[in-house]
């Protein structure tokens, strides 16, 4: 735990933690001892079978052996948190060993794990290459075979981005599957508690398996989809009903390429690897079809519009009366501008979170949100009406949107005369670059920098579940292969990933 200074107290400390592990920094706290699941009713007939967890350090904790720090200097005082996570309690109930929380982006605001309080998170000795943000911390973990499972928060690809650097699995759930009660939230319209392995089979039992999280409704948040909408939503879809364990064939499914998704900014080298991946999936007896989604090229702009507006808003707790560590060096600490936590605030966030924060009151304001926020909010349903018009499968919440055809880019050919064909799933790069330099990382801009979620901030503005698996490039670095599917078509998601990441991975 932290001490009143900020620094760690001498029992955790002195864990015995090897050099390397000090050096990629992507542990901020380990227990004394690695926290056991409660024990089993005497009544159940069988105990669960355990398996290692670490827990991104935004995800609520109880122990007083691992407080909640979301890695920013505002909280670096052991803020012990009076609840625990609804899905750190409900992973323990199936067999979760929590072995320590792991180092992020403050307050889950970073492409690269560099902006915390706590130093940047490293994939290799000495810190040479970025581990991907902001759930960098549980992505090593992971990498390094320390855990089975990390959980990690994905808000515009914080999950699926760090997969993709360390060459691990990395998996979004639908928006509304799973409880957010607990995360200290970033931007509760797009936040989603996200899951990393080294395979694909544990998350595939957690989410779907004979206990599976799909089923849990959380009362305690208010973005958790009912029991009845959970079930109307399963009966539409394969793979929640008991058919698990039946070997999943690529062979008739259709994959889309997003024709837009072809950018400059792509790396030749992921590039290549993408048409390889097609390539492998087509001789597998899948069919690859191209598909338009013209509004991606305003998505990343409008996520950065609405994520630091939300963030704007859940962040003003932090003055250092209702939460978070109170500046005591001034003199006064109204003495800034007339404004009681005004040093509290600009002491104890980082430069990253000061600028999204900014930038969010900037938008909501009375002079600004018309041509900002509103405005995106435009762009993220024309954003989610693209995504529905080209899945075969219908979103169970929303009504069927056609197209209209005189928009369609030439490369999109019509299935007939009602539109082009529709997919399964998209299929796309989860990075557009590998895995960088921290040193180049640290050089860049921040709009550089907000390049890096330019293929995972649609899905999220979507809340479509959204996984990244490891594909083979020529060059040296992982790259990640992006498979997006239907709300709640989870289930088949994560079957049919398995059996992609099994063709493209070798």
């Amino acid at each position: 735990m932290l001490s009143r200074s900020g620094l760690r107290s001498p029992r955790l400390r002195n864990l015995s933690l090897s050099p390397q592990r000090r050096l990629l920094n992507h542990f901020i706290t380990h227990p004394a001892e690695p926290i056991p699941p409660p024990p089993v009713p005497s009544s159940s007939s069988s105990s669960p079978k355990s398996f290692t967890l670490a827990v991104k350090d935004n995800i609520a904790t109880t122990s007083p052996d691992l407080p909640t720090t979301c890695s920013s200097g505002i909280l670096s005082k052991s803020y012990i948190s009076p609840i625990e996570a609804t899905v750190v309690t409900q992973l323990r109930a199936r067999g979760a060993v929590i072995t320590g929380k792991t180092n992020l982006d403050e307050f889950g605001m970073g492409s690269h794990s560099i902006y915390s309080h706590y130093g940047p998170v490293s994939q290799d000795t000495p810190a040479e290459t970025s581990a991907g943000g902001s759930s960098g911390g549980s992505a090593v973990a992971v990498a390094n075979g320390e855990v089975k499972i990390a959980l990690g928060t994905d808000t515009g690809g914080s999950v699926r981005l760090p997969a993709a650097y360390t060459g691990i699995i990395g998996y979004k759930p639908s928006y509304g599957m799973i409880s957010r009660y607990g995360v200290i939230p970033y931007a509760n319209s797009l936040d989603t508690v996200g899951f990393l392995s080294r395979e694909i089979g544990p998350i595939k039992e957690l989410i779907v398996g004979e206990n599976g999280l799909w089923k849990e409704h959380d009362s305690n948040d208010p973005t958790s989809l009912t029991k009845a909408a959970r079930k109307r939503c399963a009966a539409q879809r394969r793979g929640y009903r008991g058919q698990q364990g039946q070997p999943t064939e690529l062979n008739g499914l259709k994959f889309g390429i997003p024709l837009e998704y072809n950018i400059a900014e792509l790396d030749p080298a992921v590039r290549d690897a993408w048409a390889a991946a097609a390539k492998r999936l087509q001789d597998a007896g899948a069919r690859i079809v191209p598909v338009s989604l013209p509004t991606t090229k305003h998505a990343l702009a409008a996520y950065y519009v609405i994520a630091p507006a939300e963030a704007s808003s859940n962040l003003a707790k932090y003055d250092g009366i209702r939460y978070g560590v109170r500046d005591t060096d001034a003199a006064s600490d109204a003495s800034a501008g007339g404004v009681l936590y005004a040093s509290t605030r600009g002491k104890g966030f980082g430069e990253e979170v000061r600028r999204r924060i900014l930038l969010g009151s900037y938008t909501l304001s009375s002079e600004a949100m018309d041509n900002y926020f509103i405005k995106a909010q435009r762009v993220r349903r024309l954003v989610r009406r693209d995504f529905n018009r080209v899945f075969a499968l219908e979103n169970p919440l929303q009504e069927r949107e056609t197209f209209e055809l005189s928009d369609l880019p030439e490369e999109v050919e019509m299935e007939d005369k009602w539109g082009p064909e529709e997919v399964d799933f998209l299929l796309c790069p989860t990075a557009p670059t590998l895995a960088p330099k921290l040193k180049e990382v640290m050089e860049q801009q921040p709009v550089d920098a907000y390049m890096n979620d330019v293929f995972t901030v649609p899905a999220s503005l979507a809340g479509l579940p959204a996984i990244s698996v490891p594909m083979k490039v020529t060059a040296e670095g992982a790259a990640g292969l992006q498979l997006i599917g239907q709300y709640w078509d989870d289930a088949r998601l994560l079957d049919v990933a398995d059996a992609v990441a099994k063709e493209v991975g070798t």
